[in-house]
């Protein structure tokens, strides 16, 4: 197998729009969210604007980090509101 030596721009574009969906799909596995707002949710949140950030790295990680960094967040939110 060779080894790639150069990520171009574009595919980290894919693989970022990729682990977005991955993400929505792990969340759909809770309850109480259809895929549209889960999707609108997690790209306006800060672990999705983390995500997009390319320089963060976050894309390096696998959908099930992600989604657990964003429960992780909501989860402070609630906190705040309470």
């Amino acid at each position: 197998m060779e080894k790639i030596n150069d990520i171009t721009p574009e595919q980290i574009e894919y693989a970022i729009d990729l682990l977005v969906t991955l993400v929505v799909e792990e969340l759909e596995k809770e309850p109480g969210g259809s895929p549209t707002s889960l999707l609108n949710a997690f790209v306006a949140s800060k672990t999705g604007a983390l995500l997009y950030d390319e320089s963060s790295k976050l894309w390096w990680n696998g959908p099930s980090y992600i989604a657990e960094l964003y429960r992780e967040e909501r989860r402070k939110a609630m906190e705040n509101v309470e």
